[in-house]
């Protein structure tokens, strides 16, 4: 397994129970989706969050995040939390509530 499944268990609670909710396994981990948008998601190096770039700013602000790099290239939008961040439930909360906002915003995938 290529992730933590603890802390998927902790991201799914975060997420609650939202319409359009649904899992993907994705870049050897897995990824949390609204309405076919990801919204966050785990893998071999932890978490991630896709908060959008008016919001990465803000998010790169709380304490444990990092810019989320993926095949050697920065990946505009998105940021990483370590696993200490993560364990902070003020942090991790906030993330995923920039997340889904930022997510909820954008037209549903076929």
């Amino acid at each position: 397994m290529a992730y933590s499944e603890h802390m998927a268990e902790t991201m799914r609670a975060d997420l609650g129970v939202e319409p359009g909710l649904s899992e993907k396994k994705m870049f050897g981990g897995i990824c949390l989706l609204l309405y076919g948008n990801m919204i966050a998601g785990l893998g071999k190096d932890g978490a991630f969050y896709r908060v959008g770039k008016p919001n990465e700013a803000t998010a790169r602000a709380l304490p444990g995040t990092d810019p989320m790099v993926m095949g050697g290239r920065q990946m505009g939008g998105f940021v990483r939390l370590d696993e200490d961040g993560f364990t902070e439930d003020a942090t991790r909360l906030k993330l995923t509530e920039i997340a889904l906002a930022f997510t909820a915003s954008l037209p549903p995938k076929e």
